[in-house]
């Protein structure tokens, strides 16, 4: 009952702030205060690029103030309430503070390069901001373990040679390099469970939250990672690679479109006026809106998937099945979300639904591990 009202109340708070986040802005360009708000900075920034920053950075600290009671209640106290979290309200407030710095370095050069695009290309600026995104994903996704992660978690390669031995043999087994297997500090923020792969190349590696090895057993924890590998056995990775790619294209294609074409409605004069970009959130949110189901009926595939190969590669659905309640229960999961929100919302299936999918396989158990869960699986 717990889990179900804890997963409830977030989902909730969330629908609210994203709903009372787009009315909010809507009206901020409908009444005129953005174009207010880009006349009265531009009598003190006289240059463009400045100005913009000097734009974004408002609204960011008015949504943040105003979106600060939420951001307390869904990300502090129902933790806290639920008995999830290890953090003091302190160290909350400094681990949110440590994202928006990382979310500012990497998100102002972004806004920058889609300004110059926006004056340099005018109404094609979509194509060569999606080329430029696309590399600097591909990027991001390489330096995220070796210079990203470790501002959060203190990152130690893991010191039990029995269970690094039987991961690389999974990871041999599927033809897949890993360069080290690590484990992160996750308790200091949270009683959760969770492990993934993570980085690219030769930043490709595994990385298993404390709360994780110290709760499971090893062959649950081996499971956990044969579930990871078979995204990479399956191809989910290229697939979503080239369908993510595909999609943020047309995209932004329709962005732009819609942008142009909304100008007039609220008495913009030009797509690279400042006032106006406010607009490309909105249009953003609504085609999100139309999205996001279809990425996630795509993403539940793909976990069933990576499901049964954790299966039939370690031959012990009972020690998956257990390792998925186990889980579920560590991570106050909902195992038995209403329809519409689990289609909806979910990225991954249900636990219930996983687990019948697995019995339904009628794999045989042997003596070897199999059970799994990954990041996103987790949160959901």
């Amino acid at each position: 009952m717990n889990a179900k009202k804890y997963n409830n109340l977030k989902l909730a708070v969330g629908i609210f702030e994203g709903t009372a986040g787009f009315i909010l802005m809507y009206l901020f360009v409908w009444l005129g205060y953005s174009l207010q708000l880009q006349n009265y900075l531009s009598g003190f920034i006289a240059n463009n690029y400045l100005l913009l920053i000097a734009f974004l950075f408002t609204i960011g600290i008015i949504g943040t103030i105003l979106s600060a009671p939420l951001s307390y209640y869904s990300g502090f106290y129902l933790e806290h309430k639920y008995n999830l979290s290890n953090q003091t309200f302190v160290k909350w407030i400094w681990e949110g503070f440590k994202g928006l710095l990382v979310s500012l370095v990497i998100g102002i050069p972004v806004l920058l390069i889609f300004y110059f695009f926006l004056n340099y290309f005018g109404t094609n600026w979509w194509l060569p901001f999606a080329i430029i995104m696309f590399f600097f994903s591909v990027i991001l996704t390489q330096i995220f373990p070796v210079l990203i992660l470790p501002i959060f978690y203190k990152i130690t390669p893991i010191d039990n040679d029995e269970l690094k031995q039987r991961i690389n043999s999974l990871a041999a087994n599927a033809r897949i390099n890993v360069e080290n297997i690590y484990r992160f500090n996750m308790s200091k923020n949270t009683k959760k469970a969770n492990a993934a792969f993570t980085g690219l190349g030769k930043t490709k590696r595994i990385i298993l939250g404390d709360t994780l090895l110290e709760n499971f057993s090893q062959d649950e924890i081996e499971t956990v990672i044969a579930h990871e590998l078979g995204h990479y056995k399956k191809k989910h990775i290229i697939k979503n690679i080239f369908i993510g790619t595909a999609t943020s294209f047309l995209t932004l294609f329709v962005i732009a479109l819609l942008y142009k074409n909304s100008l007039s409605w609220f008495g913009f004069e030009s797509i690279s006026q400042v006032a106006a970009l406010p607009l490309l959130a909105l249009w953003s949110t609504l085609i999100g809106i139309i999205q996001t189901p279809l990425g996630n009926i795509l993403s539940r595939k793909f976990e069933y998937e990576a499901d049964e190969y954790a299966v039939n590669e370690t031959k012990s659905p009972g020690i998956f099945t257990n390792a998925l309640e186990k889980l579920n229960e560590q991570n106050l999961g909902d195992k038995e979300p209403h329809p519409f929100v689990e289609w909806y919302f979910y990225s991954h299936p249900s636990v219930n639904k996983r687990i019948a999918a697995i019995n339904s396989k009628g794999i045989n158990e042997n003596n070897t591990a199999g059970s799994n869960n990954n990041f996103e699986t987790i949160r959901n």
